[in-house]
């Protein structure tokens, strides 16, 4: 009898199981960094803007926690340069801005990553832009 009784409880537990471990979850390498505007003037006042876009959705994400900016100018040779880079407040969903000193023109690289609510996966980016005088 006690086992006809837990019959029941098994099943429902194992159809929780499949449901938990069958949920979809997205990878990193479902999203992606593009730049608002891929070149920028050169000065110490420059401001890099990024859109942070859901691949599958095509829809820009808000709320992920930006980390570890670094902006270089390995595109021309000179990976050791770098300049530093602060967060600023976003102007509109999906979009991150960073305010910097590119103090010289030509090729920088940014490279970034983002911790995403209810992702496991960090999600890194590798941008290339180009200050202009």
């Amino acid at each position: 009898m006690t086992a006809i009784r837990l019959m029941p409880r098994a099943g429902l537990a194992c159809l929780a199981l499949a449901l938990f471990f069958t949920n979809a979850y997205a990878a990193a390498t479902d999203y992606r960094f593009e730049l608002v505007e891929p070149e920028i003037a050169e000065g110490p006042e420059a401001i890099v803007a990024v859109r942070l876009i859901d691949e599958r959705t095509k829809v820009p994400v808000s709320g992920a926690i930006i980390f570890a900016p670094r902006l270089d100018m390995a595109l021309e040779g000179m990976e050791a340069m770098t300049t530093a880079v602060e967060a600023m407040p976003s102007t509109e969903p999906g979009v991150y801005r960073f305010r910097t000193d590119l103090g010289m023109e030509g090729g920088w690289r940014f490279k970034l990553a983002a911790k995403l609510q209810r992702e496991a996966e960090t999600v890194r980016g590798e941008l290339l832009l180009k200050a202009i005088p």
